[in-house]
């Protein structure tokens, strides 16, 4: 008679003996995640590298700089993903969490420019601003409008109440999240920009740096800026059925859209590629993709991926993404952001 008790007992020994040498199936699909901004560049590649290659084309999330690099840097191991896309350089903090959690080497890739945009439907009246009008419009706090060197609530409700050059119309900025590295440009180029131009805020940071930031980083709560989430596409939809909006995205979108949206000039410059290239546009950005360089090899395919996006045929001058607007780096950067992709160099932090 069998002894049901030792049967099971044999069972769950067998079981746990399996579970141990059975190793852990390593996905064959490159997981990437990351800026809404660098997705659609990133797509591009994927796309082309799934039918080139034999590898499978790569898995893309769209989920921001902040909430890529959070999921990136979360650790080691095929549950975690491969890639994550910045529409700006990895913070400090960002690469310290990463070594924390054992994701201690990291490729960085500089691949090109981007400018950000403040948009609308050609059927509205198209805005020429100042970054301190901008600042003006759409920060939390600013300088009492009598002059004095005070901060009060933002009391901006139509643009013309700004400059009288400005819009009869009111404010109402549709933009992305805190999670999104278009946001954290967005505030450092064109809020922090027009805030520093008052003398008394800009002393400031050499007193106080977190107060400084607070007051120039700071987008205002009632409204007049509405969060739109990490879907730029989404934006659009909205600017071309509303004439009285306005949004922040990349300038890729706006290429994509230029039949039915214009875009803002700001501080006397036109978002157009020579201007951003070159820098004189002021919003204008750099974007970045992070490799996690402990996946390579265990998922198939990483190595080739990156050799690809940095390739001439691709990030290139005369390269497929420059078709869909991204604005390549000088070709003296370009070869050396190449050498350092495709050997896998791994950042030291120092660069922060």
């Amino acid at each position: 008679m069998i002894n049901l008790k030792t049967a099971f007992a044999s069972l769950a020994v067998a079981g746990t003996l399996a579970a141990v040498s059975t190793p852990t199936l390593a996905r064959d699909t490159i997981n990437i995640v990351g800026s809404s901004t660098v997705y659609p560049f990133a797509t591009v590649v994927a796309e082309h590298f799934g039918r080139n290659t034999d590898f499978p084309t790569p898995k893309l999330e769209s989920t921001g700089s902040g909430g890529g690099l959070k999921l990136f840097c979360a650790g080691i191991g095929t549950q975690h993903p491969d890639i994550t896309n910045a529409s700006r350089r990895m913070k400090a903090s960002e690469f310290e969490l990463c070594q924390s959690n054992g994701v201690e080497d990291i490729v960085e890739v500089k691949i090109g420019s981007d400018g950000i945009v403040l948009a609308s439907s050609q059927e509205a009246e198209n805005l020429d601003v100042s970054l301190q009008q901008l600042f003006l419009a759409l920060a939390k706090d600013v300088p009492n409008p009598d002059g004095s060197e005070e901060l009060v609530a933002n009391p901006y409700q139509n643009w013309n109440d700004i400059d009288a050059s400005l819009p009869n119309k009111p404010i109402r900025v549709m933009g992305p999240p805190p999670t999104s590295g278009t946001r954290d440009a967005f505030n450092e180029l064109a809020l922090e920009g027009g805030c520093k131009t008052f003398d008394w805020i800009k002393a400031i940071k050499a007193e106080d740096k977190n107060a400084y930031k607070a007051i120039c980083h700071s987008v205002r709560e009632d409204g007049a800026f509405v969060e739109a989430g990490e879907n730029d596409n989404l934006i659009v939809q909205k600017l071309t059925a509303d004439a009285s909006a306005y949004g922040i995205f990349g300038y890729s979108f706006l290429e994509e859209n230029s039949g039915t949206l214009q875009a803002a000039t700001v501080a006397g410059f036109e978002p157009t590629m020579d201007n951003i290239s070159v820098g004189d546009y002021p919003l204008a950005r750099s974007l970045w993709f992070y490799v996690k360089k402990a996946h390579v090899g265990v998922v198939p395919g990483i190595a080739e991926y990156v050799a690809e996006f940095a390739s001439e045929g691709a990030w290139g001058d005369n390269g497929y993404l420059a078709d869909v607007g991204l604005i390549p780096l000088d070709r003296a950067d370009r070869m050396t952001a190449a050498e350092s992709a495709v050997s896998l160099e791994t950042m030291t932090g120092d660069e922060l």
